[in-house]
């Protein structure tokens, strides 16, 4: 049996968006091989269900903590779907066949930089399968993956009564402050739906959204760092819709094939990494950005306030279009 490992260290969104490789290889090749994934701890969760996936490796801090360990596996081939030194580094040090991805990383400078959009139509998934063209995979275009154990499973006993008839899941967080929603206008636009509606973060959103529930109003339940990464991952299957920042939370919602509204702040869905939807998913996503503005994109990541202080690419976003979209009645398929 050949062995392969894939190596993505980081973060909750990147990883998700590596589940329609690691099925397509598997499901391809089947009992020919067997899936390795090098990862950090802190991103366990994120695979430890998925059956795909043979044998987990993390590290916390140093390469050093698993070379031993993955030298021992004896890996036929390694595909770098992180591609930077500490990736590199593995295959330095076991030697097996590589494969790798474009990044990309120029064209986005010159999009960030001169506003010149060199990039190619093409979501960072697709780039992905190029890593292993070699092997003769193909995208089957089912979209994401995403498993939890039954055991992280959520009470809806812990979920006030109004909330159990059908609810909006609204994304407050994300890692970088130009990526998140104001908070007055989450506000906003909660005051303005027809459901109820839970609020989605970890537990740094915990005090903003205590304060948007208050503001907005009892249809308002804050979640934010009540539950751990797959039970928050449950709320979002179990709701019927999710309005989300671009973060990691929109990548699980659509591996779960729920309704997206995406806002995009400093960053732009030309980067590559927007909701990735199967070919059977409903229409009904879309994404929501303030185009034409001539300081945006103003990073490929984010930071933690506007560098030009008036954060239009948020604030420009049209609140009574999100609540038209959240109070539309459409058909949820479930999953």
């Amino acid at each position: 049996m050949k062995k392969i490992l894939i190596i993505r260290f980081s973060s909750i969104g990147d990883i998700v968006l590596t589940s329609p490789l690691v099925r397509s290889l598997k499901k391809q090749l089947g009992d020919e091989v067997a899936i390795h994934y090098l990862t950090k701890e802190q991103f366990r969760p994120l695979l430890e269900n998925n059956p795909y996936i043979s044998k987990i490796h993390t590290i916390t801090k140093s390469n050093r903590e698993v070379i031993h360990l993955l030298r021992s596996e004896k890996y036929d081939h390694i595909i770098d779907l992180h591609k930077n030194y500490r990736s590199f580094g593995i295959w330095m040090c076991i030697r097996s066949g590589y494969s790798t991805f474009r990044k990309l990383n120029f064209k986005k400078w010159i999009l960030v930089r001169f506003k010149i959009n060199l990039l190619p139509d093409i979501h960072i998934v697709d780039r992905y399968f190029r890593a292993v063209s070699f092997l003769g995979i193909k995208n089957d275009l089912k979209g994401l993956d995403y498993f939890i154990n039954e055991k992280e499973d959520i009470s809806m006993e812990v979920i006030p009564e109004i909330f159990r008839r059908g609810y909006t899941a609204f994304v407050i967080g994300a890692h970088h402050e130009t990526k998140c929603f104001p908070e007055d206008m989450v506000v906003a636009v909660c005051q303005r739906l027809n459901k109820p509606v839970i609020l989605i973060g970890g537990p740094g959103d915990k005090e903003k959204g205590d304060r948007i529930k208050a503001a907005a109003g009892e249809h308002v339940m804050n979640a934010c760092g009540s539950f751990n990464l797959n039970q928050s991952a449950r709320i979002l299957q179990k709701a019927h819709k999710v309005i989300t920042n671009d973060t990691g939370m929109m990548h699980i919602a659509a591996a779960f094939r729920r309704p997206i509204l995406s806002l995009w702040g400093n960053t732009v869905p030309a980067f590559g990494m927007y909701p990735y939807l199967s070919d059977d998913t409903d229409s009904d996503s879309v994404i929501m950005e303030v185009c034409d503005l001539s300081c945006r994109p103003c990073s490929k990541l984010g930071y933690e306030r506007c560098p030009k202080g008036h954060f239009n690419c948020m604030r420009l976003i049209d609140i009574e279009s999100i609540a038209e979209w959240a109070n539309k009645k459409i058909v949820i398929r479930n999953r």
